[in-house]
């Protein structure tokens, strides 16, 4: 599982391994700041604060939280209590269960899956109830689709690794903002691909 895997970059993405970092990020506020920080950084907890809903004492806390285990730095420049923070890496990717079968990691990241995957389904359903409100121009490129497809466990993986290539075309400007064309917005994809077969119930 991955949280803004953005591929190769000037700050590579952090494969999650130590279970104390994953309970540190599985926190709706955290991974908010983090989505605060991909959008624009640096921030100070301030400017954090007015992005994410929460006050500058509450976000500098989580901020210093989250220095602690490694997501985020200072970015220098700061003056008395003003201290900007950036991301330590492009985003995180984790296993859903240790495959050294420490139960300890595997607990902590299905904690974090638990709570990742909580934030986006709320994120959509936001979405759905306010996009009748929307300009035109954002209702037209905001959509969703339910598809079914028959593929074997090796065409399932080679589909995934073609549509990550392809989201990655446009990865370097999530970096570089010299990069992004006039008129470029923030566009987010919430992808998720399972048997469909994992809902039925269980036969005896």
């Amino acid at each position: 599982m991955s949280f803004e895997d953005a591929g190769s970059s000037p700050r590579e993405h952090r494969k999650l391994t130590d279970p104390k970092a994953m309970r540190a990020v599985a926190h709706p506020t955290r991974l908010a700041l983090l989505q605060a920080l991909g959008r624009r950084e640096p921030l100070t907890a301030t400017e954090a604060a007015q992005m994410v809903g929460e006050s500058p004492t509450n976000c500098a806390f989580h901020l210093r939280t989250l220095a602690k285990y490694g997501f985020v730095e200072e970015a220098g420049g700061g003056t008395g209590r003003s201290r900007p923070w950036r991301r330590a890496h492009i985003g995180f990717t984790f296993e859903d269960s240790d495959p050294a079968g420490d139960p300890e990691t595997t607990i902590a990241a299905a904690v974090l899956s638990t709570v990742l995957w909580d934030s986006w389904v709320e994120r959509i359903r936001k979405v759905g109830a306010m996009r009748s409100a929307f300009p035109e121009h954002w209702n037209k490129i905001t959509s969703s689709a339910e598809s079914i497809f028959y593929l074997t466990p090796e065409e399932a993986e080679s589909f995934r690794t073609e549509l990550t290539a392809i989201l990655f075309r446009y990865r370097e400007r999530l970096e570089d903002p010299s990069l992004r064309p006039e008129g470029a917005i923030p566009m987010e994809l919430i992808q998720f691909t399972f048997p469909a077969d994992a809902l039925r119930p269980l036969e005896d």
